[in-house]
């Protein structure tokens, strides 16, 4: 895979960051002044000590500092709160616009991408990464901005109205945290992104048990998937105590330079109070103000630990987010014009990437409008490759496919594929309504179109024999249709496409023979002036067909019509008597 700009989903973070800008400095903001207001919290209490202990406390100078510091925290509440708020609002959206972002990359990406990557593997990026990323966007930048704007007013206050060298005494040992973080950080983010591979592996075994339950059940294997299934679990707790260990320590390590700088401050503070340096209520204003200082210091930790984990998460992200298309739309496209459905075919050799040897070679053909063409052969002989190679699935030579005189490769995607209806070998359907993976076919189509197409797909009774007819939820994959039924429903969705292009892909292998008459016949009368091609290893799925190729070892045969083909007296007439013998004894 190629790949493009390393720093992109950095560049996605800092320019939806510039986006909300406004969002963003707003909350900093409110922030900011609850923090400002926050520190007077000491400066009131020392105060309220200083007038106790000389004896000028009174009734209204009480209320004065009840109302003060009852004031400063509601609007400390008030201010933090709203700034939060519009913090965590604004990483809300970042998350979504990240995954609808994720989705639209998968949609570009190539099937040769989805081999190497699994099901599990790809949902955890979508699901634990992106809210990794976020909690770090959000709740990390609440929590950073509040601790270092309470550090910074907080030092200032001790500054200005304590003792300038009591503060930086008490400090000496939070210098030493900013070495601790480069030592520590990188291994917790190698622990983070270890965790997260393993939680990867654990989803794709997960999606793939799933997926195989009824093979599990039926091989009486469940303890067996189960054991796989722990030995995973074992893996990632094991990683995930691996990083727990390392974020103790680190967060541990914050809490003990502040117990040190408290230890400094006490002794230190106390001495200047006895000899009469600082007043008592200084002495306990910064006491508070010290307090005040380990608690960011343990958020900063624990913020430096998140980003950490989330940098983790947009690595796997970047990896993903910056993969090229192996196909893609061309530089020049031509103009999107009326696809007629002529096919001309001219491929000297066809290889999948890193393949030892090729799986087409010397495939020449051309295909008229509204002409049938079938294919038949061993499994294995290349049928599907070929079909393939006409929306692009996979990429032959440029100029080897052409369609309505031009190379498919000259063709916008959008423009090739919308001209294409394919019904795949699995007749694959999504987990919802029978009429909604009909319709897939084609937007806004109407009842009666979606009705008709159903009848011309000879599924209609069966959809009616249904308690809830076309409204009835099909399960996972169309679990509770039968294959018939399955491969009945894919092909009403591409006759519903009435795309001037047909393939349909062995897809007639699970109906009996008097369905796939009455579908063959549809087909005949609705796609007279449009192009079809099958695939089948039943012969009496192309018999009909315009031209027959008989395919073997990735090469063309024989070819020619049925009568032709029966009359050289080889391969396909072979594979004839076979079925017609099989056909008899049934």
């Amino acid at each position: 895979m190629k790949n493009q700009n390393k720093d992109q989903p950095m560049q996605l973070l800092w320019q939806f960051m510039w986006e909300k800008r406004w969002n963003y400095t707003l909350s900093v903001i409110a922030i900011i002044l609850s923090e400002i207001v926050y520190v007077q919290f000491p400066n009131l209490l020392g105060e309220f000590t200083n007038t106790l202990q000389a004896g000028r406390l009174t009734s209204g100078k009480l209320a004065y500092y009840a109302i003060a510091l009852m004031t400063v925290g509601v609007l400390q509440v008030a201010l933090y709160g709203f700034g939060q708020y519009r913090n965590g609002e604004t990483g809300r959206l970042f998350e979504y616009q990240l995954r609808k972002r994720l989705f639209g990359k998968w949609e570009t990406l190539t099937t040769a991408y989805f081999r190497k990557k699994s099901v599990g593997d790809l949902l955890n990026h979508a699901m634990t990464d992106v809210q990794a990323v976020r909690e770090a966007l959000s709740g990390g930048m609440n929590i950073f901005t509040n601790a270092i704007f309470l550090l910074l007013t907080t030092l200032y206050m001790t500054f200005t109205t304590i003792s300038i060298s009591l503060t930086l005494l008490s400090i000496i040992p939070i210098l030493f945290i900013p070495f601790f973080v480069v030592w520590f950080g990188p291994r917790i983010r190698q622990a983070s992104k270890q965790v997260q591979e393993a939680l990867s592996d654990m989803a794709e075994f997960t999606e793939e048990s799933l997926t195989a339950i009824r093979l599990i059940k039926a091989t009486a294997n469940e303890t067996i998937d189960t054991n796989r299934f722990s030995r995973r679990v074992d893996t990632i707790v094991h990683r995930q105590l691996s990083m727990i260990s390392r974020s103790a320590l680190f967060q541990s390590f914050i809490p003990l330079m502040g117990s040190l700088s408290f230890a400094i401050a006490l002794s230190y503070g106390g001495y200047l109070t006895i000899h009469g340096n600082i007043k008592l209520g200084s002495f306990v204003a910064f006491t508070l103000y010290l307090a005040m200082i380990i608690t960011p210091l343990q958020q900063i930790g624990f913020v430096i630990i998140n980003f950490q984990r989330a940098s983790a998460s947009l690595q796997r992200l970047q990896t993903l987010l910056t993969v090229v298309p192996e196909i893609d739309d061309p530089i020049d496209p031509i103009p999107t014009q009326t696809i007629r459905g002529e096919i001309v075919v001219a491929l000297d050799e066809y290889r999948y990437p890193d393949a030892a040897k090729a799986t087409l070679h010397d495939i020449h053909f051309t295909l008229s409008v509204g002409k049938t063409l079938g294919i038949v052969g061993r499994t294995g002989s290349g049928k599907t490759t070929l079909v393939n190679l006409l929306p692009r699935i996979f990429d032959a030579k440029a100029g080897s496919v052409m369609i309505d005189g031009h190379p498919i490769h000259q063709y916008r995607l959008q423009d090739l594929r919308e001209a294409i209806a394919y019904v795949p070998q699995d007749g694959f359907l999504f987990s919802t309504t029978i009429k909604e993976n009909i319709e897939f076919g084609r937007d806004h189509a109407t009842e009666e179109e979606i009705v008709q197409a159903a009848q011309d797909a000879a599924m209609y009774d069966d959809i009616m024999a249904f308690q809830e007819g076309f409204a009835t939820q099909i399960g996972e994959r169309g679990v509770s249709l039968s294959g018939g039924q399955k491969q009945r429903t894919a092909i009403a969705r591409a006759l519903l496409k009435e795309a001037p292009i047909l393939i349909m892909d062995d897809s007639l292998s699970a109906v009996d023979m008097n369905t796939e008459k009455k579908i063959l016949a549809a087909l005949t009368r609705l796609r007279k002036n449009r192009t079809t091609m099958i695939v089948a290893h039943r012969l009496s799925a192309v018999r009909d067909a315009d031209w027959i190729l008989v395919l073997e070892n990735g090469t063309i045969l024989e070819q020619g019509t049925h009568e032709q083909l029966l009359a050289l007296n080889k391969e396909y007439k072979k594979i004839y008597d076979l079925q017609e013998a099989g056909s008899d004894l049934a």
